[in-house]
């Protein structure tokens, strides 16, 4: 069994950041499925590669590493979409906020009406 991951550290890590790019891809749409049983699953569809003959396959991602980076508010889960075998959710990467300086009210344009 391996261990999990500490979600104070998500994101921090080489494979953390893997997993990012991966969920962050606008053309990637990850899922992660919950069985009945409580089994999750994280995973994407990879599409077929033209004129290397490979198939498309689904590809799953490192449950405890995604479920960090969940802990961590690195990723978000979209509405449930329920059916009696399981239980599916969109994941999406947090953007992190841009950092704006707060500008003071002295310094503050005036906007006057013509």
């Amino acid at each position: 069994m391996q261990p999990v991951p500490d979600p104070a550290r998500a994101g921090d890590t080489r494979a953390s950041a893997d997993l990012l790019r991966v969920i962050g891809d606008p053309g990637t749409a990850v899922f992660l499925t919950v069985r009945p049983d409580g089994r999750r699953r994280y995973c994407y569809w990879q599409p077929p590669e033209p004129g290397t003959g490979r198939t498309g396959c689904y590809v799953a991602l490192p449950t405890a590493a995604c479920d960090a980076l969940h802990s961590a508010g690195r990723i978000t889960l979209g509405e449930p979409l329920v059916d009696p075998a399981r239980t599916t959710y969109r994941v999406r990467a947090v953007r992190k906020a841009l950092r704006t300086p707060a500008v003071s009210p002295r310094l503050a344009p005036v906007i006057r009406a013509a």
